[in-house]
């Protein structure tokens, strides 16, 4: 914005205001002259017109022209100056004497459509006023009240104007002249002020501009008066003060120069001492790693051999408690393979390459598991343990199931661990649900010794314990809550506690997980159970809360009792129930009260069934013995308490059948470049639609598709010759399956990478390995089928299931396998079969790759290695190449990976080794059914 100077202020307040003001007044008196020289020359006119039309009635009405023109001559020559021509017009409006016959008398007469005015009326020509007034003759008659006016004629003068109009711009003149003079005066004094005021400030600024540019010497000169000699003091004051405060100023930052100097020499000193300290914590890592990596080797060589001997001994003809044993020595073992993972995945959690897992499970069968697990430690102790789930919880979820596994034995193993008495009780609930995505909340609450204000501080520290004495009452490695808290955190959840000193604590975590929309089949044969009576007693309430949610959703009638009084008034009234579960806690000195109720029991119903803390075998020998039908060990399951109540239909659970089913009438394109997994989604797709095409790579699948039209496209991204991406846009802008659904489908799902493939322009996306479920969704889904394939009925076939419990080693899960098959064990043979013989040139291949530092080339491998893991049953070598590949992803270099490398080779090494046996053990199995 342009800025007004003091120069130009000082010549708006003075010259302007002047001149507006001459202005102003020069125009008001000019327009007043004006005016009054107007009405002046009006007044003369009329003072002529009007008598001689007085005078002239009597001539006129005599006719005699010699008298009006005598008048109108002398009236004319008495006001030549102004008068040009005087006419008497008669009533017809023609000439009846004139002052002036050479005159111009049409200019005087009236228009043919023009009437006598009835009073003296001016026009204005150029140049010129004409006045006309009417000569009347008063005539009376003989009425005296009726007078009326006869028009004889009108006078007519013609008034110059030139003189008067003269005289009106000469005032004007004058005015405007007088403006000018005043003006001209005005700005002799605004530029004398000019002069004495603006100047000098003008040499102020300019002074201060050079002192802000650093010029300090600068000074304001001369002799001023009034407040602007003070002005020139300050401002010259103001320039000594600056030029001290300068020199002053320079001398400290000389000062601070050579301390800057001697401070970075130090820092130069300091950061060689960084730089070698670095390489040595770095060889330290590094070292750290192999060590890691070493006792992984190390820890898991026995465990292998106690999980290998221990699954061999479950093959030979065992008694059920035995069975019962081994199977309890094998899940700890593999509870204890797990923890070791988990610790030396520690270093992994600190620099953030934990991967989570989102893969389908059932909530309720993972979280009884884990209390099978942790049974026993209670047993021990004699401590209460039960699990309690909503029933609005659902059951069928996708997410990573041995996290949340982890972390729940984690804080259960704590709270038995710190409690001498009383109960830990297990609490799961939904916090909210929205759309496909749920957050639950997991509350573990105890009655133990809980935690002073100093010892909560610590609790989430690494290596950090509530007892830290030389002589500890409680083991443990100080890692688990921080584990388990940055597992939470890493499933979008988190976790806190509630503890006061002698009155136990109360941890809780909360994870989010998809809700699975295909309902995985766990359900339990409990249909004959249906408004069946019960009896249960349970002293202590959360058990009892719990178990009879189980009870409630199998539809039976419950009636619960809490107390031995209640017990014994109910069984007094002699109702009969259908069964009777007694849970009780077993001492040396409960057993003859024990004993006795079962005695008193057995009036009211046959069917009675213990729920006691101890896996003893001898003790539920003796109990059965005692007339009960069955004993189980608590916390009570629905598993269990369904095998217990109905052994029979359990038993018949075993047999598994297949169920066949009506192909749909589609056609569907699979394109994969993985052979292994190419198969199986052929046998998969075969199973549900008429025809299948395959393609191993994206240019195979365009040509296809120009000469074939598709239902469904189930298209692998990452692709030889031509990948996924390009191949769906290809499909779509070449050939006639441009509005086919393509779905994506790959072995590895970074955060946003379905987001990334539906922009690009996939219908949907699936990951691998392909769930059947899922798969039958997708294609109900994108090919708009009403219903899909009617159920035949069940076609007979071999116990899968039992062949997939009795086949498990370390490296190789054949029940898995079989999973990831539909349960068709010669195509789970034959992918484990191609596996395992494109393994040692896989290997080979990746370890040339890492020789020569092509982490292209590496991460092509390990992405063929994913695809072709996730259709066979290799949990721990699919899970290190799944964590490799999101780590290359991810732009981790090859040195940084090179502990995860050496597990991966391992991994190989173990499937290979393990892998012969496996399959002749299928094949003989096969055989025998």
């Amino acid at each position: 914005m342009h800025k007004i100077s003091l120069k130009d202020w000082v010549v708006l307040l003075t010259i302007v205001p002047t001149t507006l003001i001459g202005l102003g007044i020069a125009g008001y008196f000019s327009y007043n002259r004006y005016v009054e020289l107007d009405e002046y020359l009006s007044l003369r006119a009329k003072s002529i017109a009007e008598p001689i039309a007085i005078v002239g009635v009597e001539p006129i009405i005599e006719k005699n022209r010699d008298i009006l023109r005598r008048l109108i001559g002398i009236a004319h020559r008495n006001h030549s100056d102004i008068v040009k021509n005087i006419t008497i017009f008669t009533a017809d409006n023609q000439i009846f004497v004139t002052s002036a016959y050479h005159g111009d008398t049409g200019l005087l007469r009236l228009k043919p459509d023009q009437l006598i005015p009835q009073q003296t009326m001016v026009e204005v020509v150029p140049n010129y006023l004409i006045f006309r007034t009417p000569i009347y003759d008063d005539i009376r008659q003989q009425s005296p009240n009726l007078v009326y006016e006869n028009a004889l004629g009108y006078i007519a003068i013609q008034i110059d104007r030139n003189k008067v109009q003269f005289r009106q711009q000469s005032q004007i003149v004058i005015a405007l002249g007088i403006v000018v003079f005043g003006s001209l005066i005005s700005a002799i004094f605004a530029f004398r002020l000019i002069k004495n005021v603006t100047r000098p400030v003008t040499s102020m600024v300019q002074a201060v501009d050079r002192i802000r540019e650093g010029k300090l010497e600068s000074r304001v000169s001369g002799q001023l008066v009034g407040e602007l000699n003070f002005l020139k003091n300050g401002i010259n004051a103001m320039a000594q003060s600056l030029g001290d405060y300068h020199d002053e100023m320079q001398r400290s930052i000389d000062q601070a120069t050579v301390d800057l100097r001697e401070s970075l020499e130090q820092f130069e000193i300091q950061n060689v001492e960084l730089d070698i300290a670095k390489r040595k914590a770095q060889d330290a890592n590094k070292v750290k790693s192999e060590f890691l990596a070493n006792m992984s080797h190390e820890l898991r060589t026995p465990l292998n051999g106690v999980i290998g001997f221990t699954r061999q001994v479950l093959k030979t003809p065992l008694g059920e408690t035995q069975r019962d044993y081994l199977q309890t020595i094998e899940r700890s073992a593999n509870n204890l393979l797990a923890i070791i993972n988990d610790i030396l995945d520690f270093s992994k959690l600190d620099a953030g390459k934990m991967v989570i897992e989102s893969i389908p499970f059932a909530l309720r069968e993972s979280l009884e598991e884990s209390l099978t697990l942790l049974a026993p430690s209670a047993h021990k102790k004699n401590i209460e343990l039960s699990l309690r789930i909503a029933p609005q919880v659902p059951d069928s979820l996708i997410g990573d199931a041995m996290r949340i596994k982890q972390i729940l034995i984690n804080l259960a193993n704590n709270a038995i661990k710190f409690t001498d008495k009383g109960a830990v009780c297990i609490d799961v609930d939904i916090e909210h649900q929205q759309e496909n995505k749920a957050k639950f909340k997991v509350t573990v609450t105890d009655t133990g010794i809980g935690m002073n204000s100093e010892q909560q501080k610590t609790i989430f520290e690494a290596f950090g314990q509530a007892d830290k004495s030389v002589t500890r009452l409680y083991g443990g490695t100080g890692l688990g809550l921080v584990i388990s808290q940055r597992l939470a955190q890493e499933m979008q959840g988190d976790i806190g506690f509630i503890s006061e000193e002698r009155r136990g604590s109360t941890f809780w975590f909360t994870f989010s997980c998809e809700i699975n929309p295909v309902i995985l089949d766990h359900a339990l044969p409990v249909e004959a159970l249906a408004n069946k009576s019960i009896l249960y007693f349970e002293p202590h309430t959360h058990g009892r809360i719990a178990t009879c949610d189980i009870l409630s959703s199998w539809h039976m009638q419950v009636m619960p009792v809490g107390s031995l009084d209640e017990f014994t008034t109910e069984l007094a009234q002699g109702q009969h129930y259908d069964f009777a579960l007694i849970s009780h806690d077993v001492t040396p000195a409960a057993l003859p009260e024990l004993k006795a109720l079962i005695t008193l029991l057995q009036k009211n119903t046959h069917a009675i069934h213990l729920a006691v803390n101890s896996n003893s075998p001898s003790l539920h020998e003796v109990l059965i013995g005692n007339g009960v039908t069955s004993c189980l060990s608590k916390p009570i399951t629905p598993s269990r308490l369904a095998k217990s109540l109905l052994p029979q239909h359990h038993a018949s659970t075993t047999q598994l059948p297949v169920a066949g089913e009506q192909k749909l009438p589609i056609k569907v394109l699979a394109v994969d470049d993985n052979d292994a997994n190419l198969k199986l989604i052929h046998a998969l797709l075969k199973e549900q639609v008429q025809e299948v095409h395959t393609a191993c790579n994206g240019q195979e699948a365009v040509a296809f598709c120009q000469t074939e039209k598709f239902a469904l496209i189930f298209m692998d991204i990452q692709m030889p010759v031509m990948d996924g991406i390009t191949a769906l846009k290809a499909i779509q802008s070449q050939t006639f399956n441009d509005q086919t659904p393509i779905v994506a489908v790959t072995a590895h799902a970074l955060s946003g990478e379905k987001e990334k493939l539906m922009v690009e322009g996939f219908s949907s996306y699936m990951t691998k390995p392909i769930d059947e479920s899922m798969l039958k969704h997708t294609i109900y889904e994108y090919c708009d089928l009403t219903l899909l394939s009617p159920q035949k009925p069940p076609a007979p076939t071999f116990d899968a299931n039992h062949l997939a419990l009795s086949i498990q080693t370390q490296a190789i899960d054949w029940q898995l396998a079989l999973s990831r098959t539909g349960n068709k064990v010669e195509l789970a043979k034959d992918m484990l079969a191609g596996l395992v013989s494109s393994l040692p040139e896989t290997k080979s291949l990746i370890h040339e790759a890492i020789v020569c530092q092509d982490i292209e080339q590496v991460s092509t491998l390990i992405h063929k290695l994913n695809g072709a893991c996730c259709y066979t049953g290799v949990p721990a070598l699919g899970k290190i190449t799944h964590e490799i590949e999101t780590l290359l992803k991810q732009g981790q270099l090859l040195e940084q990976l090179e502990p995860e490398f050496f597990e991966f080779f391992e991994h190989i090494d173990n499937v290979l080794d393990e892998a012969p046996s496996v399959l002749e053990e299928v094949a003989e199995l096969s055989t025998r059914v």
